[in-house]
């Protein structure tokens, strides 16, 4: 059986509330004390049932949460999930605020981060920009005890705690190896349009995508990234623009949003057999595949990555380390015959 409190008190020969002074690193206790406790423990090989401790003391996990604000149909579905989670707070023992910011706004976000208070806030999640400035509140908050982990987008080159999205090199992978099957051995180009380069997310896939269209589908040339800051208008501008310029185009990849503007580029092209990959299963993605405008979506669940970043950001304040097969978020694929 496995040894409990009581079986330390015994060991040491102290009382049970010494004992729970000592786990819990309370004052009050000699340190000859504390060092006949901490002996018992080694000796019986004692494991604390954390979760348990801090549930019988009722205690509750502020988190804040920060994404982007906007029309970003994928980023609002993500809004939806943390709502829900707030409504699941009194259950998951959570108190979680959620701010938004104006999208690719650094500036932004490290105002939000830097007026987070240490002591009244267990750990953040957020929708970051790569940059050196949000690295460097990132590295701030963590070097004062608050965990960070970032959401959809990485931040590579900082200290945060956990990273909850999808394998975005894969992803970029993913959707070369489609595109260049969807192509079926024809030459031509490929239009990659992106949000915004600042994005890691959006780098990786645009990485991962050139390495396989060039190793593996070498009659098909990239045309881009083209950044449109993921605005629906801009997106459809860019890609009309495209499209009637270059009658080689025979590929879109979307890495990032505002696939309603692709939507309304296409149609004039649809004779020329484009093949179309776009990220994330929303309303007009469907419509997309339903049309056959769309040949495929790569999506990633935002509620896993909601639900994740809140398990994760309340084992690390625990001291516990999460389960990386539980977190991993899943790269999936949906075509018109398997929309859920």
């Amino acid at each position: 059986m496995r040894p409990t409190v009581h079986d330390i008190a015994a060991e040491a020969g102290v009382s049970l509330a010494t004992v729970d002074r000592v786990l819990n690193a309370r004052p009050g206790v000699r340190q000859k004390t504390v060092a006949k406790v901490a002996a018992a423990v080694q000796r019986l090989g004692y494991v604390r049932d954390v979760q348990a401790a801090n549930l019988a003391k009722k205690r509750i996990y502020p988190l804040v949460f920060v994404i982007p604000e906007g029309p970003n149909s994928f980023m609002r579905g993500l809004e939806a999930e943390i709502r829900l989670a707030m409504q699941r707070s009194p259950v998951e023992r959570t108190s979680i605020q959620l701010e938004t910011v104006p999208p690719f706004d650094s500036g932004a976000i490290v105002r939000i981060l830097n007026a987070i208070n240490p002591a009244e806030v267990t750990g953040v999640a957020l929708v970051a920009t790569d940059t050196a400035d949000v690295s460097a509140a990132v590295d701030r908050l963590t070097d004062k005890g608050v965990h960070v982990t970032t959401l959809v987008s990485d931040l590579p080159g900082s200290r945060r705690t956990h990273f909850c999205g999808i394998d975005n090199l894969a992803a970029g992978r993913t959707a070369a190896g489609l595109i260049g099957r969807f192509c079926s051995g024809r030459s031509g180009k490929a239009l990659v349009v992106a949000g915004s380069m600042k994005l890691s997310d959006h780098m990786e896939r645009a990485s991962g995508f050139a390495t396989v269209l060039n190793s593996e589908f070498p009659g098909l040339e990239i045309v881009g990234p083209v950044e449109t800051n993921d605005e629906a208008d801009r997106v459809s501008q860019v890609v009309r623009t495209a499209l009637d310029t270059d009658a080689d185009i025979i590929a879109v990849y979307n890495l990032g949003a505002g696939n309603r503007g692709l939507l309304e580029a296409l149609p004039p092209a649809k004779e020329r057999k484009l093949a179309v990959v776009v990220h994330e299963i929303t309303g007009v993605s469907r419509q997309g595949l339903a049309e056959g405008l769309f040949d495929a979506v790569i999506n990633q669940d935002c509620g896993h990555e909601v639900r994740s970043a809140i398990r994760v950001l309340k084992a690390r304040s625990d001291g516990l380390m999460p389960i990386s097969a539980q977190e991993r978020i899943r790269i999936d694929i949906f075509l018109k015959d398997n929309l859920p």
